[in-house]
């Protein structure tokens, strides 16, 4: 659905960015993380065509955004982190506009409108006005706007920004709802945590360059060699320690109270096999887990910071 290659973008001397290759295939969610200045809102805004790159190529749905401008425009729905609103107008005049800009047809645009409010949940608010709305139902009202025109993609750029937690729960299901629909959602958020939980693949960007990309265990098994396990055990730790000295796939192992951490690097069939002798040999196991790797651990490892572009 989008393909990214060797994108350049130059101010002078200054790369925002600079040889970065993505690919997002049809019905995913990608997150878009990066520190302030790696060059997340350049992307976005040379995908929707608001900017022009220096150099590579740019593919939506099979368009060359770079050089069909207008034709990309129909198939986009572009978030920004900033936004304007008309303050003056109600909610359903002000998606009647933007109806009217992309030209939808009079006697499709309430049945339009109203469907759109009800998949953001503002039918009830309809007939407000936008000044009186809190920040998330602008942040969905919003939303709802970068989809009147039924476009195949969504860019949305930090939309959780500044919401409650309440907030961003009801994004979160409003995106997921869209991904059911068939949308693809590139999706910037420095919220690491839920992007993790929501996202399909991540893509970690800095100083304008892609420094790791993939689902988020494949990630984190390119960022931390081994994975890691967690055994807790009421009594007999150190005849568990000497069980797990036996296999091969098993060092690095630390105790601490009733609770043992180790380096493990095998399969799911090992971890099944580690667990099997634990229990045979009469050990008594409160909780056998392996941890999940934590996404802003990871970001700090491979980002390097920067200021805004």
């Amino acid at each position: 659905m989008l393909e990214i290659k060797n994108l350049h973008k130059r101010y002078g001397k200054t790369y925002a960015v600079s040889d970065l290759n993505l690919s997002i295939p049809e019905g995913e969610i990608f997150g878009f993380v990066g520190p302030n200045g790696a060059g997340k809102s350049t992307t976005m805004k040379i995908i929707c065509g608001l900017l022009t790159a220096t150099s590579g190529e740019v593919y939506v749905d099979g368009v060359d955004a770079l050089r069909q401008n207008k034709k990309i425009k129909e198939k986009i729905g572009y978030m920004p982190d900033f936004f304007g609103v008309y303050d003056d107008l109600k909610v359903d005049e002000y998606l009647d506009f933007y109806a009217s800009v992309y030209k939808i047809k009079e006697e499709n645009k309430r049945k339009i409108i109203a469907d759109l409010l009800e998949l953001v949940d503002l039918s009830r608010k309809k007939d407000s006005y936008v000044d009186n709305l809190s920040r998330g139902m602008k942040q969905r009202l919003c939303l709802a706007r970068s989809l009147i025109h039924n476009p195949k993609i969504l860019i949305l750029d930090e939309p959780a920004s500044g919401l409650d937690p309440r907030a961003r729960v009801e994004m979160k299901a409003i995106l997921r709802n869209l991904k059911d629909m068939g949308k693809t959602i590139l999706i910037s958020s420095h919220i690491l945590s839920e992007l993790a939980e929501m996202c399909t693949s991540i893509g970690i960007i800095d100083n304008g360059k892609m420094v790791i990309s993939g689902t988020v265990s494949e990630i984190m098994q390119q960022v931390y060699s081994k994975k890691l396990i967690q055994i807790k055990v009421n009594g007999k730790l150190e005849e568990t320690v000497m069980i797990l000295k036996e296999f091969p796939f098993i060092d690095k192992i630390t105790t601490g109270e009733n609770l043992i951490q180790a380096g493990f690097d095998g399969g799911d069939d090992d971890m099944s096999r580690v667990l099997s002798s634990l229990v045979t040999r009469a050990i008594p196991v409160a909780t056998f887990a392996q941890l999940e790797g934590n996404l802003e651990d990871v970001f700090m490892k491979v980002t390097k910071g920067g200021e805004e572009k």
